[in-house]
């Protein structure tokens, strides 16, 4: 006895036990797949659903097969559903480890870079480093000659060379190229 899941056709009632799984496979397999293709758009996910709902028919039929369809229809939607859920969750859950990776990622270099400039500065005797120091805490030239005690004139000379001792000790510090 076939089943189809022709809309104009009378519902029939059998016992799961008098069923040929085969026969019904047959008769609602294209069916089903068209229903999963439409739904996830991807035939074959819609492929792989397909063959869940029939092994869940086989594995554990309804009690009446009045509605095959009907059955066949939830059964694959509520799958198809379910592994779309699966999906959105895990993507947010991969998203959210990525960008917690990215943000440790930039804040270890921000950290390691920090650690390598302070180790830089750290050669540099006390009036480059405090010189250099001052300018890029946004002193002026005069302020920085006021707590140095260097000529104003002379201050960016110092920088400069200061400068080129920093990158010197920098590059050597953690082989980067400034």
């Amino acid at each position: 006895m076939v089943l189809q899941n022709n809309r104009h056709k009378e519902h029939m009632t059998i016992a799961p036990d008098d069923f040929d799984f085969k026969e019904l496979f047959t008769a609602n397999y294209q069916h089903v797949l068209r229903h999963l293709i439409l739904l996830t758009g991807n035939k074959t996910l819609a492929e792989d659903i397909a063959q869940e709902t029939f092994i869940k028919l086989y594995e554990n039929p309804p009690r009446e097969f009045t509605n095959l369809s009907g059955w066949l229809m939830k059964v694959s939607t509520n799958l198809a559903y379910n592994h779309l859920r699966g999906e959105k969750n895990r993507k947010k859950r991969e998203e959210a480890q990525g960008f917690v990776r990215d943000v440790f990622e930039e804040d270890f270099l921000r950290t390691s870079e920090a650690a390598e400039a302070r180790a830089a500065l750290r050669t540099l005797d006390d009036r480059d480093r405090t010189c250099l120091v001052l300018k890029f805490s946004g002193f002026s030239y005069s302020e920085i000659a006021q707590v140095t005690g260097i000529k104003e004139s002379s201050i960016g000379t110092t920088i400069a060379r200061s400068l080129v001792k920093f990158r010197q000790a920098y590059e050597r510090t953690g082989n980067h190229v400034l």
